[in-house]
């Protein structure tokens, strides 16, 4: 778990070996290829309004995205 301003997230790194297909980043709007090790994230306190929630939360970030992200909005 992390503590971030936007709030609480859970957040998990995925290695090269378990990542076998490839994911849109949303730090970058890049692809992650498969076999590349990066981090899944999703928010441990998902908000009541409609936003999505469990797996449809999750979203696939490059590491150095997510820990720049307090500095840009994601693309």
């Amino acid at each position: 778990m992390e503590e971030w301003a936007d709030g609480d997230w859970n957040v998990r790194n995925v290695t090269g070996s378990a990542a076998t297909k490839a994911y849109r980043c949303p730090g970058c709007n890049q692809l992650i290829p498969p076999a590349t090790p990066h981090l899944v994230t999703w928010p441990a306190n998902p908000p009541s309004y409609g936003a999505p929630e469990g797996l449809d939360a999750r979203r696939h970030w490059h590491t150095a995205c997510w820990r720049a992200r307090g500095h840009r909005r994601p693309k």
